[in-house]
């Protein structure tokens, strides 16, 4: 133990009366407890003893107490020992020297109007609140009635929180009063007379608590991240609050802020534990800030506020979705290989490797190779070989995403590719013969009038759309304006009446050409001849348009038997034909043309259809009329090119015969 002054000086007046007390300034001991202070003593003397006192707070003080009247005239002063004892083991002991001033004759000092003073305080007092007065009086006269006041012992914290006014004896407060730092103040004043006598009180000051201090929230344990399936009530975090004040103003409630799928259940005192409260979904919310409140219930309730911030854990519970359902792509044909035609596109909710998409064709095995491939990580379409409009129209395969989960989730698609047509093909004529043969041609009658239909052009075009409109011209003639073709039907026809200066052969060039860009074309060549002895009936159906055909087994059993009447007639009328025809005839027509036996099917536009034969016949004084019908050429049905459609036969008229001559 240590005192804080190594000698005491203590003056008291020789008329001091038996049994006043002196009060000793304390001996400090930095060991706690058992070590530290525990007994005072006293070197042995005739007038003072040493009494001990134990204050409130468990300090103990130590006081002189007269036990012989003093006199100066004996002793003017006395020198005491004062020693203090721990209770260590050993015990050690500190001492100082206190020097007994004996006074001369001032027969009162002042008196304390009571020794203790308890006082009461709130905490947070602002500065130069007035605690207490104290008093004490001082019956002498002049110096010695004159009191002052001092503070003679009080702790450090003390010592920053009070003032005194030396005059008039009031303690004020001068710094920040916390109940929660100190519940206790003790102060000892000193009141002093002019005569230097002295005499003690003690001030014993309560704080008194006000809610003045929040909650504290601290976090014990917060885990890294919560896993999306975890089940309900898994202890997220461990949290505990404390608040400083007493009583009610100390006493705390928890609770979620929010509407957060995260609740507080009371693990012991003082601590909590944060739990999940229903199913968590990472794709819908990746993380929470979780605000957990705490509150205590003073009068004026205080709270305060942590963020605890919980990461959810991605699990491959969602599959890759596709933004749709069927990918339509277009490619023209004839195309390069590896040229990108576009791309699918899938999404997967998840994060990470599972939210990584891989692209795949998916085909069964011993299947081929598609024409088309996706790229496994754009998801870029790709064609891996040209293809032709004329070969396959499109191409339908199954496209596969799949994330990178443990198991793998997938999803697919149907992708379309449509093969664009280009203009690759140009028309192909299927009658005329395309065989350059100069002998095949065509009869009309010298008295044919305008729009006589002379032949019609078939052509077809293995392109499609606008690729395959095909649309006819005359290209040469070797009259022009006697003969016109119709725009989009091929037809040939007189484009006026036919008159007796025309020539008697023709050859015509029609142009067929498609509406691609650019367009392609092929010409087909028609040999024309003039002839006479054509009949009226034979005109009149050769301007209208014959009556749809019979179908079925009863056309071809009818065919084949006007057929094998037909030829009969021919013969026979072939050979008197003959006798007559040089002076029957006004002009020699040339070599006549012959028909074509069959045309094929083109599939885009019609063929000609049966033609009508009518052959007059005349002899000396005696006419005679044939007439032969006969389906020389098969009909097909096909869709009919534009401005074609509302007929579905042609009539092809030729004649042999002979008029009368002189």
């Amino acid at each position: 133990p240590v005192f804080p002054q190594k000698e005491v000086v203590l003056k008291t007046s020789e008329t001091a009366a038996l049994g006043s007390r002196f009060p000793l300034e304390r001996a400090r001991d930095r060991d706690v407890g058992i070590n530290g202070v525990q007994n005072y003593s006293l070197s042995p003397n005739s007038h003072f003893s040493l009494a001990l006192e134990t204050g409130k707070g468990g300090a103990k003080y130590v006081k002189l107490v007269l036990q012989r009247q003093l006199d100066r005239e004996e002793e003017r002063e006395l020198h005491l020992v004062l020693a203090a004892t721990d209770g260590g083991s050993p015990p050690r002991t500190g001492t100082a020297e206190v020097r007994v001033v004996v006074l001369d004759a001032n027969d009162n000092m002042p008196v304390f109007s009571r020794e203790v003073y308890e006082v009461r305080v709130a905490e947070n007092s602002p500065p130069g609140q007035l605690l207490v007065r104290v008093s004490a009086a001082d019956p002498d006269e002049g110096s010695n009635g004159e009191v002052r006041y001092a503070f003679t012992e009080m702790s450090e914290l003390s010592d920053d929180l009070f003032d005194l006014n030396v005059y008039t004896g009031e303690i004020l407060v001068s710094g920040n009063l916390d109940y929660e730092e100190s519940l206790y103040h003790e102060i000892e004043v000193k009141a002093t007379d002019g005569g230097g006598l002295s005499t003690f009180c003690r001030v014993h000051v309560e704080v008194l608590d006000v809610n003045d201090n929040a909650p504290e929230i601290t976090l014990s344990s917060v885990s890294a991240s919560v896993p999306e399936d975890a089940p309900p009530r898994t202890v997220v975090a461990v949290l505990s609050v404390r608040d400083r004040d007493s009583g009610d103003n100390g006493r705390t409630e928890c609770a979620v802020a929010g509407d957060v799928p995260f609740i507080l259940t009371a693990a012991f005192a003082e601590h909590y534990e944060l739990r999940t409260s229903a199913a968590l979904d990472r794709e819908t919310t990746a993380e929470y800030n979780v605000s957990v409140v705490a509150t205590d219930w003073g009068r004026e309730r205080l709270s305060a506020r942590e963020s605890v911030l919980v990461r959810i854990g991605d699990v491959n519970d969602n599959a890759p979705r596709f933004t749709q359902a069927l990918y339509s792509m277009w490619v023209s044909e004839n195309d390069a290989a590896s040229v990108r035609i576009g791309s699918v596109k899938a999404t997967d909710a998840d994060a990470g490797a599972n939210g990584r998409v891989r692209y795949a064709l998916l085909r069964e095995e011993g299947e081929e190779r598609p024409a088309v491939s996706v790229d496994a990580e754009s998801g870029a379409v790709s064609v891996v070989r040209a293809l032709d409009y004329e070969e396959v129209r499109a191409v339908e395969v199954t496209v596969s995403a799949a994330d990178g989960g443990s198991p793998p989730r997938s999803a697919t698609a149907l992708l379309r590719v449509l093969v664009r047509d280009e203009n690759d093909n140009a028309p192909v004529v299927l009658h005329p013969p395309p065989d350059g043969s100069a002998a095949l041609g065509e009869l009309v009658p010298r008295r044919a009038r305008a729009g006589y239909l002379v032949a019609k052009v078939v052509a077809v075009d293995a392109d499609a759309g606008q690729n395959a409109w095909l649309c006819y011209e005359l290209a040469k003639a070797t009259e022009p304006g006697l003969f016109r073709v119709g725009l989009h039907s091929g037809e040939v026809r007189t484009a006026r009446a036919v008159g007796e200066r025309d020539a008697a052969r023709h050859r015509l060039v029609v142009l067929v050409r498609d509406r691609g860009r650019p367009p392609r074309s092929a010409s087909a060549t028609l040999a024309v001849a003039l002839a006479d002895g054509f009949s009226e009936g034979h005109l009149r159906a050769s301007e209208e348009a014959p009556a749809a055909e019979p179908d079925g087994r009863l056309t071809l059993y009818l065919s084949v038997c006007l057929a094998c009447v037909s030829a009969l007639f021919v013969a026979s009328a072939a050979a008197a034909v003959a006798a007559k025809v040089r002076r029957a005839r006004r002009g020699e027509p040339g070599t006549l043309p012959t028909f074509p036996q069959s045309a094929a099917d083109s599939g885009a536009g019609s063929l000609p259809r049966s033609y009508v034969y009518d052959v007059r016949l005349a002899a000396g004084t005696v006419d005679s009329e044939f007439r032969f019908l006969g389906p020389l050429f098969p009909c097909f049905p096909a869709g009919l090119p534009q401005g074609a459609a509302d007929q579905r036969s042609s009539i092809c008229s030729a004649g042999l015969g002979q008029q009368e001559g002189d």
